[in-house]
């Protein structure tokens, strides 16, 4: 009762997808034995296709999580934290959308002559 009425605002839900996504990073980075084949280990893809899963029931389907989700399966470049670039990516977007942008107008002074 409490999870569903925290996550009802999108707020929350970017803040539960960003945290999903750190950690999910962490690990990869931590436990690099496990994830170092990248595409052929099954340990790295359970855990991708989990988070990719998640963060999609938390934000919806978004761009930014095809690449990510391929860039953790190239040995090597899974060390780079695409997870949370692409949850950073799309709450950057979002705020873009709803107007979160905030532009200041400003006029030129008037002289005097």
């Amino acid at each position: 009762m409490l999870v569903n009425s925290f996550l009802k605002t999108p707020r929350s839900r970017f803040a539960v997808a960003l945290l999903l996504a750190i950690a999910a990073d962490i690990v990869q980075i931590a436990a690099i034995p496990l994830f170092v084949e990248g595409a052929i280990s099954p340990f790295d893809d359970l855990l991708d296709v989990a988070v990719m899963a998640a963060l999609i029931a938390l934000l919806g389907w978004n761009w930014e999580f095809l690449p990510s989700f391929i860039g953790e399966l190239v040995p090597g470049l899974d060390l780079v934290p695409f997870w949370t670039l692409a949850v950073a990516s799309v709450y950057r977007k979002s705020k873009h959308a709803a107007g979160g942008v905030r532009q200041i107008d400003i006029e030129p002074l008037k002289r005097d002559s």
